[in-house]
């Protein structure tokens, strides 16, 4: 496999031809911000938050599905990036309804940490407040939509390492949202395996535990990794 050298916040790096630029970032220990990314499933380049400047290209592109190339120039944390990113994640907190106070990932939630990341101490957008639905049908789990940001990570773990593709997106705009089978509750999904990987592929408290109170739920991303990489290695035998 050929090998480019590129340049990463002025480090000259090198990285496998295959890789991306956030595999190469990871690698050389830069920072970039992600949420939609999650380790050992497909990129989907959603959420926009790991958005970098290449030298030569007018446009931002994201890290999780832009190969690298020999010779780039690279930069992930200029003014423009960091102005950005507030904005994507200002609209993620104004287009749903997240308390984090009463939730129960608060102080687990990926969301939360990306705003305390971007210094994020008020949200300058109006709120939209939209009327969303929490389904609580399901025996083990429940899906609270106020608290979804869209990221498919469940829909992807669930199709990728389950291959049960219980959950996908429905609707355009304003109006996207998740759902389980042909749109039913969850708890009459013949498709449903209650494996629970969706619960722990999501990045905020949109899917939890029954009976989890305020800050209980921790999820447990290794699980995913370990699951992903023992399926990859074959190293379950049926």
């Amino acid at each position: 496999m050929s090998v480019k050298t590129l340049t990463i916040d002025d480090r000259l790096i090198s990285a496998r031809g295959a890789e991306t630029v956030l595999d190469a970032a990871k690698e050389a220990g830069i920072h970039i911000p992600t949420l939609c990314y999650l380790e050992r499933v497909s990129e989907v380049g959603a959420c926009r938050l790991c958005l970098v400047e290449v030298a030569g290209s007018s446009k931002l592109q994201p890290a999780c599905v832009t190969k690298v190339a020999e010779g780039m120039d690279i930069k992930t944390n200029t003014e423009r990036l960091q102005n950005y990113r507030r904005t994507i994640v200002e609209m993620l907190f104004a287009e749903g309804n997240h308390v984090c106070s009463v939730c129960v990932s608060n102080g687990h939630c990926e969301l939360q940490d990306l705003a305390i990341e971007m210094g994020m101490d008020h949200v300058r957008l109006e709120y939209q407040f939209p009327d969303r639905n929490v389904d609580l049908s399901h025996d083990r789990f429940g899906m609270d939509h106020n608290r979804c940001v869209l990221c498919t990570r469940c829909v992807r773990v669930c199709d990728e390492l389950e291959g049960a593709h219980t959950w996908d997106m429905a609707g355009r705009g304003f109006q996207s949202h998740v759902i389980t089978d042909l749109n039913q509750p969850w708890g009459t999904s013949q498709t449903c395996t209650s494996c629970g990987k969706c619960v722990e592929a999501c990045p905020t408290g949109a899917i939890f535990h029954q009976g989890s109170s305020i800050g209980e739920m921790v999820h447990d991303r290794a699980r995913i990794e370990f699951i992903a990489t023992a399926r990859q290695k074959q190293q379950w035998q049926f």
